[in-house]
């Protein structure tokens, strides 16, 4: 009989009846693999590793429960339903009715994923949890040209568009950011929203290209369902300030490209609740209504905003009392009373998110702006290279990583070294901890001190650590013992050395099995075996080995896995400290 033989008619058992192949669910479903893989998306439905692999090592496995899921849901029949028209499109084109298969595309059946999101999140802070891959793919697909090979539409790339920018102009408004560093990626962002930190990457503005090693259509799929999850977040969060859902913009600043702009500009004048009921000449009555209708509502903005208010880019909601925390308060005063203007080479979409988050108030060069270049106001001037225009005595002109470094650090640091035309100190990473990774740059450390000296904090000297004033017995040692006590405490430092190596040699013999003769075995005294003291390295050993010798295998290597881990991080550090001397003696 062969051992995995079973009699016919007994039911499955174990693994066999847990999983099943990819092959299966599509024979199950009835569906081919694109369909499936849509499916699965939408659903949330992965691939599972079972430990037993019944099949082989070669097939993808999933739950039997995930494929009777995927059997009742309503969108599978949708799908059907779909592809069978299609049929019929397909049918009237090969008949050369052209007329007719114009027809049928317009009332093809279409499918909404509302009723799958309020499924998969059934709070407001699981969507949230789940927010990182969803922002960092809205924000890649607003900056990729539309493209029919790939079946990327102009509409789908505006709609992203759309959506990041309501999403930053929420985020700008309510003082939620929290880090940004500028990698060779791109930007990245992180925002803490009910306790949640949401970090994602935004690309540089630079022009991208479609490369052939990446299944857009897999992207897309994803994106389908992350739009829906992010027009549901913003709805939510708009309605928290009590503004309206979807915005209205200014179509002017829209065709200039200020859309964040004309965001905060919404929001600020929904929140405040103004009503200025428009007047609409006799004139206009021979319009069509929907262009009156528009006119309206941009006459309504334009009256509620004037466009020459300077206070009017980014401002709390004025009716609202918001419980804001001490993070918050302090995210919002730090670029308080500063005015900026930001020149053209400068990345202005992500500096006109970061300085409003931050409470400060931005302009820039071209139409639209809220103020000129000449005003006497500007404390700040953002430019990447030198300017041979006029140059104002009474603002500073720094470079754009300045604004970084200062988010990062809650702190306005000195100018002096982003002036135009020198070269910036190193952009460290927010993300990163330095006293975790074993070495802190020298720029850090110069951070600490000017957010201690903000704080009017008192740090120890350099070669003095936390630790040294913790315990006063470590100065006491390096000053203020005599002679004779430290000769003393030499003595009696080597006869623990070696009893701790006999009582370790002691430990080894029992582990190995051979028996200790307590009588034959010769005592420390004072005085005697001087000679043979072992040294610092061979107690350090025979202490490191210790905790091995009683481990199991697969905790051994486990052990020896972190123990590897911990050897090439200190490698690199000496790499980078090897470095930093070999520049110094270069300069």
């Amino acid at each position: 009989m062969p051992k995995h033989y079973r009699p016919a008619g007994k039911k499955k058992e174990g693994n066999a009846a847990r999983y099943m192949t990819r092959s299966q669910a599509l024979k199950s479903l009835q569906v081919n693999l694109n369909l499936f893989r849509r499916l699965c998306i939408v659903k949330g439905i992965f691939p599972r590793e079972p430990k037993k692999k019944v099949k082989g090592n070669h097939h993808t496995y999933y739950h039997v429960k995930d494929i009777s899921f995927l059997q009742h849901e309503p969108l599978l029949e949708k799908f059907r339903e779909i592809k069978t028209y299609l049929k019929k499109v397909q049918k009237a084109k090969a008949k050369k009715n052209e007329e007719l298969a114009r027809l049928l595309l317009t009332r093809q059946p279409t499918y909404k994923l509302d009723r799958l999101i309020r499924e998969r999140y059934p709070t407001f802070i699981d969507a949230l949890r789940d927010l990182d891959d969803c922002l960092t793919m809205v924000h890649l697909f607003a900056v990729l040209p539309a493209s029919d090979r790939e079946n990327l539409e102009v509409k789908r790339v505006h709609n992203c568009r759309r959506l990041s920018h309501e999403w930053q102009a929420y985020i700008s408004r309510t003082h939620a950011l929290r880090k940004v560093f500028v990698s060779v990626k791109g930007i990245y962002y992180q925002a803490e929203l009910e306790g949640q930190k949401i970090t994602w990457l935004t690309p540089h503005a630079i022009q991208q290209v479609f490369t052939n090693d990446v299944d857009f259509g897999v992207l897309l799929t994803f994106l389908e369902f992350y739009e829906t999850l992010l027009a549901f977040i913003n709805f939510k969060l708009y309605h928290s300030l009590n503004v309206k859902y979807p915005p209205i913009l200014d179509s002017r600043l829209e065709a200039l490209a200020a859309d964040l702009y004309a965001l905060s500009r919404y929001i600020d004048a929904s929140s405040r609740g103004m009503t200025v009921e428009p007047k609409v000449d006799a004139s206009s009555s021979s319009q069509s209504n929907d262009r009156a209708e528009s006119e309206l509502r941009l006459a309504q903005l334009q009256h509620q905003l004037p466009s020459s208010e300077p206070g009017a880019l980014m401002h709390l909601v004025a009716d609202k009392e918001v419980e804001e925390d001490e993070e918050t308060r302090t995210c919002k005063s730090l670029f308080k009373d500063l005015k900026f203007f930001l020149s053209r080479e400068v990345p202005r979409e992500s500096l006109l998110f970061v300085l409003p988050a931050f409470g400060g108030i931005v302009s820039w060069e071209g139409e639209g702006a809220p103020f000129n270049e000449d005003d006497d106001s500007i404390t700040h001037h953002i430019i990447d290279k030198p300017s041979a225009g006029h140059m104002y005595l009474s603002r500073e002109y720094v470079q754009p990583q300045w604004i970084y470094d200062c988010v990062n650090a809650r702190i306005i640091l000195p100018t002096e070294k982003y002036l135009v035309g020198r070269v910036p100190p190193p952009h460290l990473s927010p993300f990163v901890d330095n006293e975790a990774e074993g070495y802190v740059p020298d720029y850090a450390e110069t951070i600490k001190r000017l957010q201690a000296a903000a704080r009017n904090d008192v740090l120890p000297l350099p070669g003095v650590g936390k630790e040294d004033l913790e315990d006063p017995q470590n100065l006491l040692y390096a000053g203020v013992m005599s002679r004779t006590e430290e000769a003393e405490a030499a003595k009696t430092k080597k006869k623990m050395a070696e009893l701790e190596k006999q009582y370790h040699e002691e430990l080894k013999k029992e582990v190995t099995g051979i028996e200790v003769d307590e009588e034959a075995t010769p005592m420390v005294e004072e005085g005697e075996g001087e000679e043979s003291v072992p040294d610092a390295s061979q107690i350090e050993q025979d202490t490191a080995d210790m905790p091995t010798l009683m481990m199991s295998r697969k905790k051994k290597k486990l052990y020896e896995a972190m123990k590897m881990g911990q050897k090439k991080k200190s490698e690199s550090v000496e790499r980078i400290k090897q470095r930093k001397k070999n520049l110094k003696a270069d300069q």
